[in-house]
């Protein structure tokens, strides 16, 4: 049996309902547009704004892409947040298309693409937050666009679309590496259909490899000549032991009902998993693709949630395919078997994450840009990473008081920050865990050799004494909090620096140049 419906498009939706739905995401996309505008840029956000900056072929922390992506939204509009934000929004756009041509080429049920558009609005990361600066807005679109090519190859039969599937495969890793999560999917969808000895016959598969890894060399490229430095990085991340707990899997469960939905989470994985039982008993390559690209990593994550803190951004990646299964197994279950009843209930249950969904965004938006309440105090997740244009203005005025010339940090958040508010008028530094800052240009030394400086930290910063015992002299001179609608979120200790200069390059054996200890790395890839 084949997946894909015969026949024309099923137009069972209304002109009328057609419009009311096109001026919802309309002002949606609005909405999103005035977000990246208003809503000023976190500390992640402002990291990946830096890398922008930079002339290299990848980092430690991640491939290239995000850095790229920024690059080209501020080419455009500048280095603001609405410009380093752009091209978020249009990988957002990007994603809904494919999803939708999904749906199309499967269904072909017009209700059924409306419905897909409609829960991306309605999943709080997508509709809104993924119009902030994140490896993984970059890698959501071409790990979409993969899945696309593989719907495509199964449609037509062409074996020239494992090539498309290689190129979008390659530029996801080239965004972020968690995106071989999917590979079990692939390979289920190549090897249990009855087409596998086809396939395995067929140069196209293994030429489509030689293109991801073609495409993706940069990230290989950049590591050999950097003693493997991101590989290793990446591997002590995930294999490091953690303790059993709790409280990280309960919170990873949390974060997936606030960021894909209270109602729509459970409707996306009830979905998936009756649509892998099918493609299972079928043999549906596109079923088995579709739903195991989810459940796959969606298990995996699970299971790391039991030791370690899934951050915030990781899953994402796997929901746009469960949204698109969500919409197509409605229009199965009737030929599943299915009784009328469990039919209106599934829909019911759609339109009800969708409902409950959509105010939701809007409220979480309203509440980012326009509400004056701080309702969580200092730890509103908001408002922590708020407050640095303060005490940029405040690194300002101790220069101008003390003839200081550059800046030093030991935290990457408030190196960043300052960047971005400073726009580099005056050169800030992260003189520790200068792994980071591989290949980095001169921030310009020619300012900081021999002259003094200030040294922004919090006061309980255990990395002072990195610089107390390089022989440098530290004179406090202030004490800053940074405000949030009223609220002192973080206290902040402004020293001068003396009789000590950076240095750019330290050995690998030193403690200059140590990458961030695996607990500062995970607390840093979960706050975005």
């Amino acid at each position: 049996m084949t997946p894909f419906a015969p026949g024309p498009l099923n137009r069972n939706l209304s002109r009328r309902s057609l419009a009311a739905v096109g001026a919802l995401l309309l002002a949606l996309a609005v909405m999103r547009l005035i977000y990246a505008g208003m809503f000023e840029l976190r500390t992640d956000e402002a990291y990946y704004w830096t890398w922008s900056k930079e002339s290299v072929l990848s980092f430690l922390d991640h491939p290239p892409m995000i850095a790229w992506f920024v690059r080209a939204g501020t080419a455009i509009f500048g280095d603001t947040a609405f410009g380093a934000r752009f091209t978020g929004i249009v990988a957002l756009a990007v994603t809904q298309l494919l999803l939708v041509d999904i749906v199309r080429r499967v269904t072909r049920d017009l209700r059924a693409m409306v419905v897909t558009v409609l829960m991306t609005e309605a999943a709080l990361y997508y509709g809104l937050l993924m119009a902030k600066v994140a490896p993984d807005v970059a890698m959501i679109p071409f790990a979409t666009a993969m899945l696309w090519s593989l719907v495509r190859l199964a449609e037509s039969n062409d074996g020239r679309w494992w090539l498309a599937a290689g190129l979008f495969g390659g530029l996801a890793l080239l965004s972020k590496l968690t995106v071989v999560l999917t590979v079990p999917a692939i390979l289920a969808f190549m090897l249990l259909p009855d087409w596998r000895m086809r396939w395995l016959k067929s140069p196209y598969p293994w030429l489509a490899v030689l293109v991801a890894l073609a495409v993706s060399s940069p990230v290989t490229i950049w590591n050999a000549t950097h003693d493997w430095a991101s590989f290793k990085f990446q591997f002590v991340r995930v294999t490091a032991p953690h303790a059993f707990s709790l409280g990280t899997f309960g919170e990873f469960f949390g974060l997936q009902f606030a960021q894909v939905g209270f109602v729509l989470f459970p409707v996306l994985v009830s979905a998936c998993v009756l649509t892998l039982w099918r493609g299972t008993r079928r043999r549906d390559p596109v079923s088995l693709l579709l739903s195991l690209s989810v459940l796959v990593p969606f298990a995996y994550f699970l299971w790391r949630s039991l030791t370690l803190r899934v951050g915030d951004t990781w899953p994402m990646f796997m929901w746009p395919p469960a949204i698109a299964v969500a919409a197509i197994n409605v229009t199965r279950l009737v030929e599943d078997g299915w009784s009328a009843r469990t039919v209106r209930a599934s829909h019911r249950w759609i339109v009800t994450s969708i409902a409950v969904g959509i105010p939701f965004v809007v409220l979480a938006f309203l509440y980012s840009v326009a509400a004056p309440w701080n309702l969580l105090g200092r730890n509103d997740p908001i408002g922590t990473e708020a407050g640095y244009d303060g005490l940029a203005a405040r690194a300002v005025q101790e220069m101008q008081a003390t003839g200081a010339t550059w800046i030093a940090t030991t935290n990457y958040r408030v190196y960043a920050m300052l960047r971005w508010h400073l726009k580099d008028s005056v050169p800030v530094i992260q003189v520790n865990e200068r792994a980071r800052f591989l290949g980095f240009r001169d921030p310009g030394m020619d300012r900081i050799k021999g002259k003094p400086g200030l040294y922004i930290a919090q006061p309980d910063d255990q990395d002072r004494a990195l610089l107390l015992n390089a022989g440098a002299t530290l004179q406090p001179l202030d004490r800053f909090n940074t405000m949030w609608r009223g609220t002192a979120m973080r206290s902040f200790q402004i020293d001068k620096i003396t009789g000590w200069t950076p240095e750019l390059n330290p050995a690998p054996d030193t403690p200059f140049y140590r990458p961030p200890s695996l607990a500062l790395l995970v607390g840093r890839m979960s706050a975005v």
